[in-house]
């Protein structure tokens, strides 16, 4: 397979990926459920999707072989699972427009935590993104301020952060198989939301529903999105998942008629711009890089 022809069946497995990514707020919706009840089964089915992939790929999954790589593989099983969790009680505390513009700032918050834990260094057109990102959730939280869907938005906002410790844990421990973290991620999230939950208590439809989100939904927008990468460079993948945090209210707006708050257009606008144009600007650094070392290596 060529250069060309690979890269061009990354950004068809993306953009696939994605595109199935972007009905998870409308499925939540759909079922018409409290929250927890939603986390026990999207967790459970997750855990048995991912698991059962898990099981057909066995012999391509490389399984950690430290201690140090263990702890980290619980350690973001552990996050990824909390994430979740949080991304279900958000969306059903306040509107989906405002949990997936505030969670697409967490690359950013990313990158300040690989600062702040890591001394990573930070371009300074990543600070500026970060300070127009901050920008977009502050617009994000005046549309909410006072109001009931206050909570959500800080539900929000703690699964960004959660999610940004999440993507610099995989930054710092690149080999940690993705699969398998899936897998574990949704039996965290079962436990999370079990407590609290009622979850054969539900709608004959809302069964039928959270199906389709925990057993093909989700296993296939990640199976597509994790292919991709082996394909495109991380960078650029994460320029790909922007598309659900346009699609995502779009759909729920077209389904079910919930309105769009100005702020949050606003906010999302800024947020997304920042986060486009960081990633555009390095990925155009990295292949002047690339460009640069290859006359070099032929000058030689």
């Amino acid at each position: 397979m060529t250069a060309s022809t690979s890269r061009q069946q990354g950004m068809l497995l993306a953009t696939l990926g994605v595109l199935v990514l972007s009905f998870d707020a409308l499925l939540i919706r759909l079922v018409q459920a409290d929250g927890t009840d939603v986390g026990v089964w999207r967790g459970t089915l997750v855990m048995l999707s991912a698991g059962f992939i898990c099981v057909l790929r066995r012999r391509h999954i490389r399984w950690p072989d430290t201690r140090g790589l263990w702890i980290g593989a619980l350690a973001a099983t552990l996050l990824y699972g909390l994430s979740s969790a949080l991304f279900v009680f958000s969306i059903s505390h306040t509107q989906v427009a405002n949990t997936v513009v505030i969670l697409a700032s967490s690359p950013l918050f990313a990158a300040a935590l690989s600062w702040i834990l890591f001394r990573e260094p930070t371009p300074k057109r990543t600070l500026l993104a970060i300070l127009v990102a901050i920008t977009g959730v502050l617009c994000v939280f005046y549309s909410s301020f006072g109001q009931p869907g206050q909570l959500g938005d800080l539900l929000a906002l703690l699964l960004a952060v959660v999610m940004a410790g999440a993507l610099t844990l995989l930054r710092r421990m690149p080999e940690l198989p993705r699969l398998p973290l899936v897998a574990g991620s949704g039996l965290v999230t079962a436990l999370i939301c079990l407590p609290f939950a009622a979850p054969f208590a539900l709608e004959p439809a809302s069964y039928a529903w959270l199906a389709l989100m925990g057993l093909i939904q989700m296993p296939l927008a990640s199976l597509l999105i994790f292919s991709s990468t082996r394909h495109l460079p991380s960078a650029e993948v994460s320029l790909f998942l922007l598309i659900e945090t346009v699609l995502g209210p779009i759909w729920v707006w077209w389904a079910l008629d919930e309105a769009l708050p100005a702020p949050t257009l606003l906010g999302g606008t800024l947020i997304v711009g920042a986060i486009a144009l960081n990633a555009i600007i390095s990925l155009r650094q990295q292949r002047r890089g690339r460009s640069g070392r290859s006359e070099l290596a032929d000058a030689s």
